[in-house]
């Protein structure tokens, strides 16, 4: 079941990391050509030594001004996968206004701007395209310390339904992607103390976090004709977490 999206054009935003550059690789690998945005250029640098011929973009997608910018030009995309994120974690009585502002700037606001940008491209050129926004197990359910993060998933997935509804009469499917703790760099730094780690595995019935790979998997299916039937979905990918 190995997709091909050769002839065809991808974004990928945090790609300079984790789910993103794994995504990056996956997709050049199955023939597409791959924008990889990133708003840390050493990482941009490393991931084109790495995979030759994809098109690095360095812009902080917390900036609307930048961003529309950086991407005004980017010319025609097919795929898009919005993967960007922060996890700033806070107790509820601690929640700061700096926190909440960064977090919804890029967890939300910019998934609104670069899926804007992207989707009007595609009508204008009359193609059809896929969207995959990269959301959470936390859209769905409440953890503890993270008020903000959990508020901007579950935003995410309402966004992503609402998108599937608007775009899809012009044969654009929008989707979104729920992993549980995944073995990122940024997973491993938020779940590295045992008894945290413990408590979450406990409610995860497949006993174990998520790798990298298991998530790319899903987004490839997603964007790939596999699932042309599949639009306004959140698709866990948690080991069973939601199902608990």
């Amino acid at each position: 079941m190995q997709p091909s999206f050769s002839g065809l054009r991808a974004l990928v935003t945090g790609a300079g990391k984790g789910i993103g550059r794994d995504t990056v690789k996956a997709l050049q690998a199955s023939g597409a050509r791959v924008v990889a945005v990133s708003r840390t250029n050493a990482d941009l640098v490393s991931l084109s030594k790495e995979c030759p011929g994809v098109e690095p973009l360095c812009v902080d997608l917390a900036d609307w001004e930048a961003t529309e910018h950086a991407l005004g030009s980017v010319g025609p995309v097919d795929l898009l996968v919005n993967n960007a994120g922060v996890a700033l974690l806070q107790p509820f009585l601690e929640v700061t206004k700096e926190a909440f502002d960064t977090s919804f700037d890029v967890n939300l606001r910019a998934v609104i701007q670069v899926s804007q940008i992207v989707a009007r491209g595609m009508i204008a050129r009359g193609a059809p395209g896929a969207i995959v926004n990269v959301s959470s197990q936390a859209s769905q359910r409440a953890l503890t310390n993270h008020t903000v993060y959990c508020s901007t998933k579950g935003a995410l997935d309402m966004l992503t339904k609402v998108m599937a509804l608007e775009l899809g009469p012009y044969q654009i499917r929008v989707n979104a992607v729920n992993p549980t703790v995944v073995m990122t760099p940024m997973g491993q730094a938020n779940w590295n103390d045992p008894h945290k780690a413990k408590v979450m595995l406990d409610r995860i019935p497949l006993g174990k976090f998520a790798e990298v790979e298991n998530v790319v998997d899903t987004i490839l299916f997603l964007l790939s004709d596999r699932s042309s039937m599949t639009t306004g979905s959140t698709v866990p990918v948690d080991g069973g977490f939601l199902a608990t």
